[in-house]
């Protein structure tokens, strides 16, 4: 491969980049003479931050302009937080890897769930985020937040807002980890809060037709973190829904098999407490499992209901 380039493409927030310079490192340790280069792009959702999510059309409002420079030829892989992709892969793509994940869970800045005061206001703009919360605090009351992880952050004790939740994984990332002290955060467990599928885990699509590309990224493939993936990305799947469901799946490796978690609950929520299905499943097939989980869940909420 001595002498062959990579283009990168990526958003251009500061997380994002930083995500795909882990890829790039990467795939240099593999590929020494590989030339590898970014390409960031400012997608509509980056653009428009005072428009919630759902009204962009979901999360995978970040990842479609990052693909189509990709499928356009303009790059030659895209580099996403595996949460924020869409449950099916455009036709044109394929995920050619995915790196080891590190962290899954979610955060609570501004102080930990027990401790928040009565009618305390929480910041996220995660359908599923906001009704794991609802059914553990039936009295917490919920704005939207966009932005850059910065912003983010910066909404603690601003407007009336008591706490704001984040994935460590990006915190991470952004070498921000002394914002999880123990008096003014609390790490959620994945019992609590179960994750959005594929949360702290990246993927990195290419051309379905570019054997060189899928070559080179096999390298910085992690299949134990794949198969969990892929698991969760089917189990969104099957729901038929995007990232903007609340709902989540995390997978582990169990064994010779593996184990999802998985979380459903209704679209809107008149009730408290919540009223939320879950469900926990073995099984070696990822894609078997995944949909097994979705397909129990969707009856466990009707029985709810």
């Amino acid at each position: 491969m001595g002498g062959h380039a990579l283009r990168i493409a990526t958003r251009s927030s500061p997380l994002a980049l930083i995500q795909a310079e882990l890829v790039a490192g990467l795939l240099r340790n593999a590929h020494p003479d590989l030339d590898v280069t970014t390409v960031p792009l400012v997608t509509e959702g980056d653009r428009r931050t005072d428009v919630p999510l759902s009204e962009l059309g979901g999360k995978g409002v970040f990842a479609t302009e990052v693909q189509a420079a990709v499928i356009s030829g303009w790059a030659d892989v895209a580099v996403h937080s595996a949460k924020d992709l869409p449950a099916l892969t455009p036709p044109e793509l394929v995920i050619g890897a995915v790196p080891e994940r590190t962290e899954a869970r979610d955060a609570l800045i501004g102080g930990a769930l027990s401790t928040l005061p009565t009618g305390a206001v929480v910041a996220t703009g995660s359908r599923r985020r906001q009704v794991q919360l609802a059914h553990l605090r039936g009295d917490l009351r919920f704005v939207d937040l966009r932005g850059n992880m910065a912003t983010r952050l910066d909404q603690v004790g601003r407007d009336g807002v008591a706490a704001v939740v984040v994935a460590v994984a990006a915190l991470d990332r952004l070498g921000w980890q002394e914002r999880l002290g123990a008096n003014e955060s609390e790490v959620l467990s994945v019992t609590d809060m179960v994750p959005q599928v594929g949360q702290g885990a990246l993927a990195v699509e290419c051309r379905a037709d570019d054997a060189t590309t899928r070559g080179l990224l096999a390298d910085v493939e992690h299949g134990p973190t794949r198969r969990c993936v892929d698991a969760e990305r089917a189990f969104l799947c099957e729901l038929g829904g995007d990232c903007d469901l609340p709902a989540g799946a995390h997978a582990g490796i169990d064994g010779a098999g593996l184990r999802i978690r998985a979380v459903l609950a209704p679209g809107e929520w008149p009730t408290h407490p919540v009223p939320i299905a879950r469900v926990e499943l073995s099984g070696t097939d990822p894609v078997a499992l995944g949909r097994s989980a979705a397909i129990d869940l969707r009856s466990a909420l009707g029985e709810l209901a």
